[in-house]
């Protein structure tokens, strides 16, 4: 494979202009249902995209490997990582800790996350979801799984100081209908999900989307379900020496997306700011009003 820090939806998307146009169908079918979509045999995979079984085989040597079963192997590898529970990715860690600290193997495998991310990090893809995030017309939902509703959270704090019209969506699926009624056309819902997807956050993409709602983002390399209903996707490092995956990198982007934001448009912000703490210090003096006052 070209590079080890590379999904191979990475190289397909990377060399697409350069296949021909039978090439070009067979990797948009894979790229429909991925990974899962490129597990099958070679004459499946042909008949699927409508190709003949040579043209596979041409195809993933251009991509760099060395036929169909190298292709097929690094595919079985994502699908593996996407789906590992704690304890095995513990295990993994585990098996190959080198012989140092556990904050040096941290701070390495942090850094590594952080500088592969930044290198595939398109800049017009950040400045167009800030510019989406900052247009005080859209409603912004946000809305995270079990461990990325804290970070869909933490960026709604932020936000919702920086501009009205915020809203966080609970972590329980059977509040989102009510949510995607009040969403209108051109309305921006940022979505949080990382591997061992929920399936929950397709089918809510996908009804957003529906409804003219354009969909932000933050997943892992492997990509989320959710990828294909987003107009913009942050895909991050999130590899760690840990039964948990790392949230250090998405926050980074998050914050980033913050400041952004708030940067864009700092005369509104500061003095929406402003309006806040004011409200928040009369209700400190009201509390302390209560709290001396008659019982």
């Amino acid at each position: 494979m070209p590079t080890t820090a590379r999904t191979v939806s990475d190289v397909i998307r990377t060399r697409y202009d350069s296949l021909t146009r039978a090439e070009r169908q067979l990797a948009d079918r894979i790229l429909e249902n991925y990974p899962v979509s490129g597990l099958g045999s070679i004459t499946t995979i042909a008949e699927n995209a409508g190709v003949s079984t040579p043209t596979v085989a041409r195809m993933v040597q251009k991509l760099g490997f060395k036929g169909y079963p190298e292709f097929q192997s690094h595919l079985h590898q994502e699908l593996e990582a996407t789906i590992s529970n704690p304890i095995a990715k513990h295990d993994r860690w585990a098996s190959n800790a080198p012989g140092m600290h556990i904050l040096n193997r941290f701070a390495d495998a942090i850094t590594a996350n952080l500088r592969e991310t930044l290198s595939d990090l398109d800049t017009r893809t950040f400045e167009e979801a800030a510019s989406l995030l900052g247009d005080p017309k859209r409603g912004i939902y946000f809305v995270g799984g079990r461990i990325t509703g804290a970070l869909a959270e933490y960026f709604f704090t932020h936000m919702q100081v920086i501009r009205p019209k915020t809203t966080l969506i609970s972590t329980n699926s059977s509040s989102w209908p009510q949510h995607v009624l009040n969403m209108n056309p051109g309305d921006v819902l940022v979505i949080f999900d990382i591997r061992r997807y929920e399936q929950e956050m397709a089918t809510l993409a996908e009804v957003a989307k529906a409804n003219g709602v354009v969909i932000v983002l933050l997943t892992d390399v492997w990509g989320s379900p959710v990828a294909k209903h987003a107009l913009h996707s942050f895909r991050v490092r999130i590899e760690a020496p840990s039964a948990w995956d790392s949230s250090v990198v998405t926050l980074f982007v998050v914050e980033a997306l913050i400041e952004a934001v708030q940067s864009a448009a700092w005369d509104r912000t500061r003095e929406r700011m402003n309006s806040l703490e004011d409200l928040f210090e009369r209700s400190r003096l009201f509390r302390r009003h209560n709290r001396h006052g008659p019982k």
